[in-house]
């Protein structure tokens, strides 16, 4: 009796072993490869919008749509610092081009999205963007940690990027 259930405990052991851990590792391997082609999807999208000065409807559209194709669903944050000249101050002669302090002000996702459904988002040279996703829902190496390895922290988010930069080409 006591034989028997030694061999089944040592059969579930080796079932661990030889199944769970092997598709965890492979799961977290998959994983780790989608974020880095989420990183460089999130790289490129601010790099074209840097050098050509325009966010388009399109390009939104085509960021989202590559981002779908990892086959996770995502948050996207997204804040264009727009350089707003004041022609308030005084100039100084040793700066005779700068006429006040550059102050930005800051549009958000929801106001990015508004404007995007109006037409083209024309960025001037110094202007500000930030774009940053992180995923919503779980990926297969959380689902698995979270129902055989519970003792493993599954809940947080593990693919993430973000990027920025300072627009280098005016838009008009």
């Amino acid at each position: 009796m006591q034989n028997s259930t030694s061999t089944i405990i040592a059969l579930f052991v080796a079932a661990v072993f030889l199944f769970v851990v092997p598709l965890v590792t492979l799961t977290e391997r998959n994983d780790n490869v989608v974020q880095e082609n989420v990183k460089l999807i999130v790289e490129e999208f601010v790099t074209d919008i840097k050098n050509t000065g325009k966010l388009t409807n399109a390009k939104m559209q085509d960021f989202e749509n590559r981002l779908a194709a990892t086959g996770n669903t995502y948050n996207i944050e997204m804040e264009l610092q727009i350089l707003d000249e004041n022609p308030g101050k005084k100039t100084t002669q040793a700066n005779y081009k700068k006429i006040g302090e550059n102050v930005y002000y800051s549009e958000y996702t929801t106001q990015i999205y508004d404007k995007l459904k109006t037409g083209d988002i024309s960025l001037k040279e110094g202007d500000l963007i930030y774009v940053g996703v992180s995923n919503q829902n779980s990926t297969a190496a959380q689902t698995l940690k979270s129902s055989f390895l519970s003792f493993t922290n599954a809940g947080e988010q593990v693919i993430s990027a973000n990027s920025s930069g300072m627009v280098n080409a005016n838009g008009n």
